[in-house]
Protein backbone atom coordinates (compact mmCIF):
# COMPACT_ATOMS: atom_id res chain seq x y z
CA UNK A 1 0.00 0.00 0.00
CA UNK A 2 2.97 2.45 0.41
CA UNK A 3 4.34 1.65 -2.85
CA UNK A 4 1.01 2.49 -4.44
CA UNK A 5 1.00 5.96 -2.48
CA UNK A 6 4.18 7.37 -3.02
CA UNK A 7 3.49 5.79 -7.04
CA UNK A 8 0.45 8.10 -6.88
CA UNK A 9 1.90 11.40 -5.26
CA UNK A 10 4.80 11.25 -7.69
CA UNK A 11 2.21 11.09 -10.37
CA UNK A 12 0.18 14.09 -8.88
CA UNK A 13 3.20 16.34 -8.61
CA UNK A 14 2.90 17.56 -11.88
CA UNK A 15 -0.69 18.46 -11.59
CA UNK A 16 -0.45 20.18 -8.46
CA UNK A 17 2.59 22.08 -9.68
CA UNK A 18 0.61 23.08 -13.08
CA UNK A 19 -2.13 24.16 -10.18
CA UNK A 20 0.50 26.98 -9.02
CA UNK A 21 1.31 28.50 -12.38
CA UNK A 22 0.71 32.19 -12.48
CA UNK A 23 0.40 32.37 -8.65
CA UNK A 24 1.88 35.00 -6.84
CA UNK A 25 4.92 34.00 -4.03
CA UNK A 26 5.62 36.09 -1.35
CA UNK A 27 10.07 35.58 -0.63
CA UNK A 28 11.61 37.74 2.05
CA UNK A 29 12.46 40.79 0.40
CA UNK A 30 9.92 41.03 -2.70
CA UNK A 31 6.62 39.29 -4.30
CA UNK A 32 6.73 37.52 -7.84
CA UNK A 33 4.10 35.83 -9.74
CA UNK A 34 5.67 32.44 -11.42
CA UNK A 35 4.74 31.21 -14.73
CA UNK A 36 5.91 29.32 -17.53
CA UNK A 37 7.88 31.31 -20.24
CA UNK A 38 8.38 28.94 -22.50
CA UNK A 39 8.47 25.42 -23.56
CA UNK A 40 9.71 22.70 -25.75
CA UNK A 41 13.10 22.79 -24.80
CA UNK A 42 14.82 19.41 -24.16
CA UNK A 43 17.71 19.93 -21.30
CA UNK A 44 18.02 23.71 -21.64
CA UNK A 45 21.52 24.41 -20.25
CA UNK A 46 22.80 27.82 -20.96
CA UNK A 47 21.42 31.14 -21.77
CA UNK A 48 22.58 34.53 -23.40
CA UNK A 49 20.43 37.53 -23.14
CA UNK A 50 19.86 39.20 -27.01
CA UNK A 51 20.24 43.32 -27.51
CA UNK A 52 16.67 43.10 -28.56
CA UNK A 53 15.27 40.96 -25.54
CA UNK A 54 15.27 37.39 -27.15
CA UNK A 55 17.34 34.99 -25.67
CA UNK A 56 19.85 32.34 -27.20
CA UNK A 57 19.54 29.21 -25.67
CA UNK A 58 21.23 26.04 -25.58
CA UNK A 59 19.90 22.50 -25.42
CA UNK A 60 22.41 19.85 -24.30
CA UNK A 61 21.79 17.23 -26.84
CA UNK A 62 23.15 19.63 -29.33
CA UNK A 63 20.78 22.11 -30.46
CA UNK A 64 20.91 26.27 -30.08
CA UNK A 65 17.77 28.16 -30.30
CA UNK A 66 16.34 31.42 -30.27
CA UNK A 67 13.60 32.14 -27.72
CA UNK A 68 11.46 35.15 -28.67
CA UNK A 69 10.27 37.87 -26.09
CA UNK A 70 6.92 36.10 -26.32
CA UNK A 71 8.74 32.92 -25.72
CA UNK A 72 8.41 31.33 -28.47
CA UNK A 73 10.83 29.11 -29.55
CA UNK A 74 12.47 28.56 -32.79
CA UNK A 75 13.68 25.89 -35.02
CA UNK A 76 17.41 24.67 -34.34
CA UNK A 77 19.87 27.10 -35.64
CA UNK A 78 22.12 25.93 -38.46
CA UNK A 79 25.55 25.67 -37.85
CA UNK A 80 26.44 24.50 -34.53
CA UNK A 81 28.77 22.12 -34.26
CA UNK A 82 28.69 18.54 -33.45
CA UNK A 83 29.28 17.75 -29.92
CA UNK A 84 29.70 14.44 -27.24
CA UNK A 85 26.06 14.69 -25.77
CA UNK A 86 26.94 11.47 -23.37
CA UNK A 87 26.54 11.56 -19.56
CA UNK A 88 26.70 15.19 -18.58
CA UNK A 89 28.20 16.46 -21.91
CA UNK A 90 26.63 18.24 -24.71
CA UNK A 91 26.49 22.02 -26.06
CA UNK A 92 26.50 23.65 -22.55
CA UNK A 93 26.99 27.44 -21.96
CA UNK A 94 26.69 29.97 -24.31
CA UNK A 95 27.72 33.65 -24.52
CA UNK A 96 28.14 36.84 -26.37
CA UNK A 97 30.86 38.94 -27.01
CA UNK A 98 31.02 42.39 -25.25
CA UNK A 99 30.78 44.09 -28.87
CA UNK A 100 28.14 42.07 -30.29
CA UNK A 101 26.50 44.60 -31.74
CA UNK A 102 29.25 44.93 -33.89
CA UNK A 103 30.52 41.89 -33.98
CA UNK A 104 27.66 38.90 -33.52
CA UNK A 105 30.55 36.80 -32.06
CA UNK A 106 28.70 33.82 -29.85
CA UNK A 107 30.43 32.00 -27.64
CA UNK A 108 29.99 28.53 -26.51
CA UNK A 109 31.17 26.05 -24.56
CA UNK A 110 31.02 22.22 -25.28
CA UNK A 111 31.90 18.51 -24.41
CA UNK A 112 33.91 17.43 -27.36
CA UNK A 113 35.06 13.55 -28.91
CA UNK A 114 38.26 13.72 -29.93
CA UNK A 115 41.72 11.52 -29.99
CA UNK A 116 42.58 9.90 -27.24
CA UNK A 117 38.65 10.49 -25.49
CA UNK A 118 36.96 13.81 -24.69
CA UNK A 119 37.07 17.07 -23.04
CA UNK A 120 35.52 21.22 -22.35
CA UNK A 121 36.19 22.74 -25.93
CA UNK A 122 35.96 26.58 -26.22
CA UNK A 123 34.14 27.34 -29.79
CA UNK A 124 33.24 30.88 -31.44
CA UNK A 125 30.98 31.71 -33.89
CA UNK A 126 29.02 34.83 -35.65
CA UNK A 127 25.14 34.84 -35.48
CA UNK A 128 23.98 35.23 -38.86
CA UNK A 129 21.90 38.57 -39.30
CA UNK A 130 18.34 36.79 -39.67
CA UNK A 131 19.72 34.64 -36.20
CA UNK A 132 18.83 31.68 -37.79
CA UNK A 133 21.91 30.06 -38.24
CA UNK A 134 25.79 30.52 -36.54
CA UNK A 135 28.48 31.26 -39.39
CA UNK A 136 32.29 30.71 -39.40
CA UNK A 137 32.51 28.23 -36.49
CA UNK A 138 36.10 27.91 -35.23
CA UNK A 139 37.07 25.87 -32.34
CA UNK A 140 39.35 27.94 -30.11
CA UNK A 141 40.52 26.03 -26.93
CA UNK A 142 40.62 22.36 -25.67
CA UNK A 143 40.81 21.46 -22.60
CA UNK A 144 43.75 19.23 -22.89
CA UNK A 145 44.22 16.95 -22.32
CA UNK A 146 41.18 14.43 -23.40
CA UNK A 147 40.16 11.83 -21.06
CA UNK A 148 38.94 8.29 -22.82
CA UNK A 149 36.46 6.78 -19.75
CA UNK A 150 34.14 8.71 -18.21
CA UNK A 151 31.65 11.66 -19.25
CA UNK A 152 31.15 13.73 -16.22
CA UNK A 153 32.09 17.32 -14.69
CA UNK A 154 33.07 19.27 -17.78
CA UNK A 155 32.09 22.79 -16.01
CA UNK A 156 32.19 24.59 -18.82
CA UNK A 157 30.74 28.59 -17.55
CA UNK A 158 31.58 31.34 -19.89
CA UNK A 159 31.96 34.90 -18.49
CA UNK A 160 33.48 38.09 -19.65
CA UNK A 161 35.50 40.47 -17.18
CA UNK A 162 35.59 44.27 -17.06
CA UNK A 163 38.81 44.15 -19.07
CA UNK A 164 37.44 41.99 -22.33
CA UNK A 165 39.33 39.27 -21.09
CA UNK A 166 37.14 36.04 -21.35
CA UNK A 167 36.86 32.90 -18.62
CA UNK A 168 36.39 29.68 -18.71
CA UNK A 169 35.70 27.00 -16.23
CA UNK A 170 36.46 23.17 -16.45
CA UNK A 171 35.37 20.74 -14.64
CA UNK A 172 37.95 17.51 -13.41
CA UNK A 173 36.28 15.51 -14.97
CA UNK A 174 35.33 13.41 -12.20
CA UNK A 175 37.95 10.28 -12.83
CA UNK A 176 41.01 11.37 -11.89
CA UNK A 177 40.23 13.97 -9.14
CA UNK A 178 44.08 15.18 -8.61
CA UNK A 179 43.53 16.51 -11.85
CA UNK A 180 42.54 19.86 -10.48
CA UNK A 181 45.81 20.66 -8.89
CA UNK A 182 48.04 19.86 -11.36
CA UNK A 183 49.05 23.12 -12.91
CA UNK A 184 50.26 20.81 -17.06
CA UNK A 185 46.36 19.76 -16.72
CA UNK A 186 43.70 22.09 -18.02
CA UNK A 187 40.69 20.42 -15.82
CA UNK A 188 39.32 21.42 -12.74
CA UNK A 189 40.55 25.00 -13.51
CA UNK A 190 39.13 28.80 -14.40
CA UNK A 191 41.11 29.47 -17.58
CA UNK A 192 41.58 33.31 -18.72
CA UNK A 193 41.71 33.59 -22.04
CA UNK A 194 41.96 36.32 -25.19
CA UNK A 195 38.60 36.62 -27.36
CA UNK A 196 40.70 34.52 -29.92
CA UNK A 197 41.32 31.23 -27.21
CA UNK A 198 45.15 32.22 -26.47
CA UNK A 199 46.80 32.95 -23.18
CA UNK A 200 46.83 36.25 -21.72
CA UNK A 201 50.56 38.25 -21.25
CA UNK A 202 49.85 38.93 -17.59
CA UNK A 203 47.98 35.64 -16.23
CA UNK A 204 49.54 34.20 -13.46
CA UNK A 205 51.62 31.60 -14.65
CA UNK A 206 52.49 32.76 -17.80
CA UNK A 207 56.39 31.66 -18.12
CA UNK A 208 56.27 29.51 -15.32
CA UNK A 209 57.40 26.25 -16.21
CA UNK A 210 55.35 22.95 -16.26
CA UNK A 211 52.14 25.39 -16.01
CA UNK A 212 49.89 26.33 -18.44
CA UNK A 213 49.61 30.10 -18.99
CA UNK A 214 45.58 30.18 -19.84
CA UNK A 215 45.32 28.95 -16.05
CA UNK A 216 43.71 31.92 -13.72
CA UNK A 217 42.70 29.68 -10.53
CA UNK A 218 42.93 26.38 -9.95
CA UNK A 219 41.58 23.11 -7.45
CA UNK A 220 37.89 23.22 -8.75
CA UNK A 221 35.80 20.00 -9.14
CA UNK A 222 32.69 20.90 -11.16
CA UNK A 223 32.09 24.58 -11.70
CA UNK A 224 28.67 25.30 -13.35
CA UNK A 225 28.12 28.59 -12.14
CA UNK A 226 30.56 31.75 -13.16
CA UNK A 227 29.02 35.47 -13.32
CA UNK A 228 30.58 39.45 -12.65
CA UNK A 229 29.72 41.19 -10.11
CA UNK A 230 28.64 44.27 -11.56
CA UNK A 231 29.36 46.45 -8.03
CA UNK A 232 32.96 45.33 -7.21
CA UNK A 233 34.07 43.76 -10.58
CA UNK A 234 34.74 40.76 -9.68
CA UNK A 235 34.36 37.16 -10.53
CA UNK A 236 32.31 34.65 -8.43
CA UNK A 237 32.81 31.04 -9.09
CA UNK A 238 29.87 28.26 -7.97
CA UNK A 239 30.80 24.65 -8.26
CA UNK A 240 29.51 21.63 -6.77
CA UNK A 241 31.05 19.57 -4.16
CA UNK A 242 30.45 15.59 -3.84
CA UNK A 243 28.45 14.55 -0.54
CA UNK A 244 28.14 17.91 0.45
CA UNK A 245 30.86 21.06 0.11
CA UNK A 246 28.72 22.95 -3.18
CA UNK A 247 30.89 25.91 -2.47
CA UNK A 248 31.11 29.65 -3.82
CA UNK A 249 34.05 30.88 -4.36
CA UNK A 250 35.49 34.89 -5.05
CA UNK A 251 37.90 34.34 -7.41
CA UNK A 252 42.02 35.65 -7.34
CA UNK A 253 44.82 34.88 -10.02
CA UNK A 254 47.04 32.05 -9.37
CA UNK A 255 44.99 31.28 -6.01
CA UNK A 256 44.28 27.22 -5.27
CA UNK A 257 40.70 26.65 -4.09
CA UNK A 258 41.50 23.22 -3.11
CA UNK A 259 39.89 20.35 -4.72
CA UNK A 260 40.55 17.72 -3.75
CA UNK A 261 43.21 18.59 -0.65
CA UNK A 262 40.22 19.83 1.39
CA UNK A 263 36.65 19.88 1.37
CA UNK A 264 33.67 20.85 3.89
CA UNK A 265 31.80 17.06 2.04
CA UNK A 266 32.54 13.63 1.98
CA UNK A 267 33.04 11.75 -0.96
CA UNK A 268 29.64 9.74 -1.96
CA UNK A 269 30.47 6.62 -0.23
CA UNK A 270 31.25 9.00 2.47
CA UNK A 271 35.34 7.92 3.29
CA UNK A 272 37.19 11.50 3.61
CA UNK A 273 38.05 13.58 0.50
CA UNK A 274 41.96 14.01 0.32
CA UNK A 275 43.15 15.55 3.61
CA UNK A 276 40.07 15.01 5.77
CA UNK A 277 39.99 18.45 6.35
CA UNK A 278 37.94 21.85 5.44
CA UNK A 279 40.85 24.43 5.18
CA UNK A 280 44.59 24.65 4.74
CA UNK A 281 47.26 26.72 4.39
CA UNK A 282 48.06 28.40 1.28
CA UNK A 283 44.20 27.38 -0.04
CA UNK A 284 41.72 29.87 -0.54
CA UNK A 285 38.48 29.01 1.56
CA UNK A 286 35.24 29.43 0.04
CA UNK A 287 32.75 32.24 0.73
CA UNK A 288 29.69 30.23 0.91
CA UNK A 289 29.23 26.65 1.27
CA UNK A 290 26.56 24.32 1.72
CA UNK A 291 26.45 20.81 3.41
CA UNK A 292 23.88 19.17 2.54
CA UNK A 293 24.31 20.25 -0.80
CA UNK A 294 22.41 22.41 -3.15
CA UNK A 295 24.32 21.19 -6.19
CA UNK A 296 24.48 24.81 -7.56
CA UNK A 297 24.34 25.44 -11.61
CA UNK A 298 24.04 28.32 -13.12
CA UNK A 299 24.19 32.22 -11.42
CA UNK A 300 23.44 35.43 -11.91
CA UNK A 301 23.77 38.80 -9.99
CA UNK A 302 20.45 40.83 -9.72
CA UNK A 303 20.79 44.30 -11.02
CA UNK A 304 17.18 44.34 -12.76
CA UNK A 305 14.89 47.51 -11.96
CA UNK A 306 11.90 45.20 -11.41
CA UNK A 307 12.64 43.93 -7.79
CA UNK A 308 14.32 46.46 -5.95
CA UNK A 309 14.60 44.25 -2.50
CA UNK A 310 16.58 42.00 -4.56
CA UNK A 311 19.33 44.26 -5.85
CA UNK A 312 22.70 43.14 -4.92
CA UNK A 313 21.75 39.41 -4.63
CA UNK A 314 23.30 36.80 -6.35
CA UNK A 315 20.85 34.38 -7.57
CA UNK A 316 21.72 30.06 -7.91
CA UNK A 317 19.84 27.79 -10.14
CA UNK A 318 19.91 24.15 -8.20
CA UNK A 319 19.79 20.71 -8.94
CA UNK A 320 19.49 19.14 -5.88
CA UNK A 321 17.32 19.56 -4.03
CA UNK A 322 16.14 21.58 -6.91
CA UNK A 323 15.06 25.19 -6.34
CA UNK A 324 16.76 28.86 -6.56
CA UNK A 325 18.73 30.14 -4.19
CA UNK A 326 19.07 33.68 -3.38
CA UNK A 327 22.54 34.77 -1.27
CA UNK A 328 22.14 38.42 -0.14
CA UNK A 329 26.14 40.29 -0.70
CA UNK A 330 27.40 43.75 0.32
CA UNK A 331 30.20 44.37 -2.04
CA UNK A 332 32.34 40.90 -1.87
CA UNK A 333 30.70 39.30 1.18
CA UNK A 334 27.47 36.87 1.52
CA UNK A 335 25.50 38.08 4.53
CA UNK A 336 22.51 35.90 4.33
CA UNK A 337 20.58 32.83 2.18
CA UNK A 338 17.19 32.53 1.18
CA UNK A 339 15.31 29.66 -0.84
CA UNK A 340 12.69 29.59 -3.21
CA UNK A 341 10.58 27.00 -4.96
CA UNK A 342 12.40 24.68 -2.88
CA UNK A 343 8.82 22.82 -2.52
CA UNK A 344 8.06 22.86 -6.81
CA UNK A 345 10.85 19.71 -6.99
CA UNK A 346 11.73 21.33 -10.32
CA UNK A 347 15.63 21.01 -11.42
CA UNK A 348 16.68 24.11 -12.21
CA UNK A 349 19.69 24.76 -14.19
CA UNK A 350 20.28 28.41 -15.32
CA UNK A 351 19.33 31.90 -14.42
CA UNK A 352 19.20 35.22 -16.44
CA UNK A 353 17.86 38.85 -15.68
CA UNK A 354 16.05 39.28 -18.67
CA UNK A 355 15.69 42.87 -19.84
CA UNK A 356 12.50 44.19 -18.26
CA UNK A 357 13.96 42.93 -14.76
CA UNK A 358 12.03 39.39 -14.52
CA UNK A 359 14.22 36.63 -13.78
CA UNK A 360 14.41 33.87 -16.45
CA UNK A 361 15.09 30.07 -15.26
CA UNK A 362 15.94 26.66 -17.38
CA UNK A 363 14.74 24.00 -16.17
CA UNK A 364 16.64 21.15 -16.54
CA UNK A 365 13.92 18.38 -17.86
CA UNK A 366 13.51 16.30 -21.33
CA UNK A 367 10.69 18.70 -21.26
CA UNK A 368 12.71 21.71 -20.33
CA UNK A 369 11.03 24.73 -19.87
CA UNK A 370 11.68 28.48 -19.19
CA UNK A 371 10.35 29.69 -15.62
CA UNK A 372 9.68 34.22 -15.24
CA UNK A 373 9.32 35.26 -12.50
CA UNK A 374 8.08 39.09 -12.47
CA UNK A 375 6.50 41.84 -10.63
CA UNK A 376 2.91 40.71 -9.45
Amino acid sequence: MRRILTALLALALPTLAAAQEGEVVRSEAASFRLTTFATGLERPWGAALLPDGRLLVTERPGRLRVVGRDGAVSAPLGGVPEVEARGQGGLLDVALAPDFDRSREVYLCQAMLVQGGALTRLVRARLSPDAAALEGTTPLLDATPPQASGRNHYGCRIAFGRDGALYLSTGDRYEVKERAQRLDDLAGKVLRLSRDGRALADNPFVGRGGARPEIFSYGHRNPQGLALNPWTGTLWEAEFGARGGDEVNLLHPGRNYGWPVVSHGVDYDRSPIGTGRATAPGIEDPIHHWTPSVSPSGIAFYDGEAFPGWRGSLFLAALNPPGLVRLTTEGDRVTGEERLLFDRRIRMRDVIVAADGALLVLTDESRGRILRLAPP
